[in-house]
């Protein structure tokens, strides 16, 4: 912190930021879990990544940008009910009973112990629109009987080689399942951590190639201040571009259906080009999906 006046030096004075304070430490079957408050932020860890941040005065604010590229399934339609697989420290699920108090969410966690620490630290709540489900998230899909307008999946599982997509959700047939549940026009949108050009660039093209062998449209939303790219793959055969998708969002806020403040930005980062390289990619299936292989492979 920079000294200002003179009386700082007079008088010694030396004002450090507050120190971090750990409000939660546990090993769960699934994560080494940690609740941190610092400055005025809450964090949320698992095994050593940051998964979630909350504004400790607004818990609407101070969280990642990709978890802001979830709302963009309302270009493609209007939600009705949503399912989402993964729940962390919750920053999409209060904004969407913030901003969306009438759509139903199903909110999927596999870890009992991170339910409870959203529900302490995070301000995460059930109601009569949002019910949380312990469970793994595809075998609640393949017990789902309702259809849903999107799925959103932000899942990362650890080993000792680090944190990658769990294997089973990231197959084409956990993709032809994901997409038997949706609704006509439904989408799904999917968070990776990965570049579009360069180093773990393999992994989104796999992604992204796997993919489209289920869905017609694939398009990328990458973040600016991360790694994190949210794939939404849409069943309509519509092509979108950025300047579509931007004029899409524009009208719905003018419709005053939304109020996110960042919406008609969002919008405009979308993408159609693919991730390099594509054509050389495989397509994961459930017999083959060497997700920890394609973390370590990229292209310069």
């Amino acid at each position: 912190m920079p000294l200002f006046a003179t009386g700082l030096f007079t008088f010694g004075l030396i004002f450090k930021p507050a120190a971090a304070e750990v409000l939660f430490e546990r090993t769960s079957a699934y994560h080494q879990i940690r609740v941190v408050d610092e400055q005025g932020i809450r964090t949320l860890s698992f095994d050593g990544s940051f998964e979630t941040r909350m504004s400790l005065q607004n818990p609407l604010q101070g969280h990642f940008e990709y978890t802001e590229y979830f709302h963009m399934p309302w270009i493609w339609l209007n939600l009705s009910n949503v399912l989402m697989i993964g729940l962390g420290g919750g920053s999409t699920q209060r904004s969407y009973q913030h901003y969306y108090p009438t759509v139903t969410i199903d909110t999927v966690e596999i870890d009992p112990v991170v339910v409870q620490v959203a529900r302490d630290y995070f301000s995460v709540s059930e109601s009569s629109t949002h019910k949380i489900h312990v469970a793994d998230g595809r075998v609640f899909l393949r017990r789902a009987t309702n259809r849903y307008d999107a799925i959103l999946v932000d899942a990362y599982t650890e080993n000792r080689y680090g944190s990658f997509l769990p294997r089973h959700l990231v197959t084409r047939e956990f993709f032809q399942m994901a997409s038997d549940r949706l609704s006509t026009n439904g989408v799904l949108a999917y968070n990776v951590i990965g570049q579009i050009y360069g180093q773990r660039a393999n992994l989104l093209g796999a992604m992204h190639r796997t993919l489209k062998t289920v869905f017609p449209e694939v398009y990328l939303f990458p973040a600016g201040d991360s790694q994190n790219v949210v794939f939404v793959a849409a069943k309509s055969r519509l092509k979108y571009s950025a300047s579509l998708a931007q004029q899409r969002a524009v009208w719905l806020v003018q419709q005053q259906r939304f109020s996110l403040p960042t919406f008609t930005r969002r919008a405009g980062a979308l993408r159609t080009d693919v991730p390099a390289p594509w054509s050389g990619s495989p397509i994961l299936t459930d017999d083959f999906a060497p997700i920890e292989g394609l973390l370590k492979q990229g292209t310069d």
